[in-house]
């Protein structure tokens, strides 16, 4: 058992009639953050499900805190934001608490308390009249209200304001910096995941393409761009997929420093997370 890791995935497989999810694995160590990136539909907040006991996989195991699946235990140590609110739609915030103390043995009104006014969230209002944003804040007040080491957050800060979102994120980064705590943080704003992310997990079609350390991919992987004759003429395994249009032939590359030492005069640029996907996802002609 590796005590470093805070979740461990290995060859987990879900089939469903229209969709599979393939021999899913990767690790996130305690004090990290992890990004999971990919299109809609590629199978992100499936694995979410999996990881947290709310769809069984066919295959495959699940480690939590270094233990096989989720126990009852572990539950009160993992804090989770979906997609939708799964609260009762006629409660009021001050209600929530009261139900979240009898669910939550650690619940911790006064940290509770300081997040909703750290929020501005309205007492005097039922949550199904709450906003997209204002239902986000909500989970995430109750996320972190009960002392968890493991936040599972599906696209936290959808739906929030620029202001908003950087506070979430340094409230993240804040989060983890015990050095024990640790994030699985699905998001489609890739320029979140580059400011906090230490890992990126990227799954496309129900497959992992890609899991590895965010500065190893922003530093070390790039785009070259040159006219497609030259492009294609290079043979070279730093080269790892390319990408025709009108104006010429972009290639992917996994060493930046290298390839402009052996192409000098190919223009080679920084690469995004966004531009890493779209590449990715692109079949080669």
């Amino acid at each position: 058992m590796d005590d470093t890791m805070v979740l461990e995935l290995k060859d987990i497989c879900k089939t469903y009639p229209q969709f599979t999810l393939s021999n899913i694995g990767f690790s996130l160590p305690k004090g990290a953050i992890m990004g999971l990136i990919g299109e809609n539909g590629a199978g992100k907040s499936t694995t979410m499900k999996i990881i947290m006991g709310m769809v069984e996989a066919n295959s495959g195991s699940v480690k939590i805190f270094g233990n096989e699946g989720l126990r009852i235990q572990d539950k009160e140590r993992i804090g989770v934001v979906f997609d939708e609110l799964p609260f009762n739609q006629t409660l009021y915030v001050s209600n929530l608490g009261k139900v979240m103390k009898n669910i939550y043995r650690s619940w911790d009104e006064k940290v509770y308390q300081d997040y909703l006014k750290r929020f501005k969230l309205p007492d005097k209002k039922e949550l199904k009249d709450f906003s997209r944003g204002m239902k986000m804040k909500l989970s995430l007040a109750v996320a972190l209200s009960h002392h968890a080491n493991l936040l599972i957050l599906d696209e936290p800060t959808s739906g929030l304001d620029p202001v908003v979102r950087a506070e979430m994120l340094d409230l993240f980064l804040e989060f983890i910096s015990d050095g024990e705590s640790s994030i699985l943080i699905s998001s489609h704003i890739t320029s979140d995941l580059e400011r906090i992310a230490d890992y990126i997990t990227f799954i496309h079609q129900g497959k992992i393409v890609m899991s590895k350390n965010k500065d190893d991919i922003i530093y070390h992987y790039a785009i070259a761009k040159a006219d497609t004759q030259t492009l294609h003429s290079i043979d070279s395994p730093i080269i790892l997929k390319y990408r025709d249009n009108k104006y010429g032939s972009e290639a992917l590359i996994q060493n930046r420093e290298q390839f402009t030492i052996d192409y000098p005069d190919i223009t080679v640029d920084p690469i995004t997370l966004d531009e890493l996907m779209v590449f990715l996802c692109t079949e080669n002609e």
